[in-house]
């Protein structure tokens, strides 16, 4: 079931039942000239939400030929719980949410987590799915640095997992999580950090799990890392157009093994930003332009 507020304004508010008491807070963008039904799904990244994508959909042009859904995916900002999160989770949601809205196909636009969920979607899903545009996916096996870590402590952090969840259970918990309004904090570290040549200072912060825990539950956060870098199935089994957005900078994979693992798929382009790992931060325009220029090329060929 879904909600609908200001249903007659171009970008309106709804929440979809996942039952059990959860729901699934997202925004829909309805273009004006758009009979064939086009959608795309921009989903975002690790302890991110909807907000991330504010500043894409109000400059680009791909609105006035596509629906857009930005959803909270289970966890995340409005679609707020301590419960379990998870790939299969948030597949299924996206399933329905797309049930509910009524759209058969949708090409699916995912940041680092978000594209690791797309391309888990893809492979559960691939009739449902029109294309894919992964940006910094984070594949298992090109893992480095910290994210490597990570991989290697999964045991532990599944026991970690669970004795937060037992404390959950018995009422320890933060009575209040806020919401942050990314667009603003995008916006802001552009214009305080990144105009005056302040790259590291970027950095430290975006990858900081001490900020990143103010705004999201201690379990799930935990759960994210395991998410993010969980093995994705075979590429060569996902038969979808994709376009694959590769920051220059400094990341979390080793450049060259994720280009190797993404020849596996059978129709992808790529594209190189110079960026570190947070490119809808630092160089929203050429991100945007990147998939505008795609998803024109995708409409051509499937006239």
């Amino acid at each position: 079931m879904t909600t609908n507020v200001n249903d007659t304004l171009p970008e309106t508010s709804h929440r979809l039942d996942l039952g059990a008491g959860l729901s699934m807070f997202y925004r829909r963008w309805r273009a004006r000239d758009n009979p064939q039904r086009r959608v795309l799904v921009l989903l975002h990244g690790m302890a991110s939400n909807h907000t991330r994508w504010s500043e894409f959909l109000e400059h680009t042009n791909l609105k006035d030929r596509w629906d857009i859904l930005r959803p909270d995916l289970r966890g995340h900002g409005e679609s707020f719980t301590r419960s379990p999160v998870g790939a299969r989770r948030w597949c299924a949601d996206l399933l329905a949410l797309l049930d509910q809205e009524g759209y058969e196909r949708a090409v699916f636009v995912g940041h680092s987590l978000g594209a690791q969920v797309a391309v888990q979607f893809a492979a559960r899903h691939i009739d449902r799915t029109r294309g894919m545009v992964l940006i910094d996916p984070v594949f298992n096996g090109t893992l480095r640095g910290s994210a490597l870590w990570i991989r290697r402590f999964t045991p532990l952090l599944y026991l970690l997992i669970g004795l937060v969840r037992l404390f959950n259970v018995l009422g320890l918990h933060r009575r209040h999580i806020p919401n942050r309004d990314l667009r603003e904090l995008d916006e802001r570290t552009r214009a305080r950090l990144l105009n005056i040549g302040k790259q590291e200072e970027m950095i430290k912060l975006y990858s900081s799990p001490w900020l990143d825990l103010r705004f999201f539950p201690t379990a799930n956060y935990l759960q994210e890392f395991i998410e993010v870098t969980r093995p994705v199935p075979s590429l060569r089994d996902i038969p979808a157009p994709t376009l694959v957005l590769l920051s220059q900078g400094v990341t979390f994979t080793d450049p060259a093994e994720t280009r190797r693992r993404i020849t596996g798929l059978t129709h992808v382009e790529t594209g190189d930003i110079p960026a570190y790992h947070w490119p809808l931060t630092e160089k929203p325009r050429e991100v945007r332009e990147a998939i505008e220029h795609w998803c024109a090329s995708l409409l051509r060929t499937s006239r």
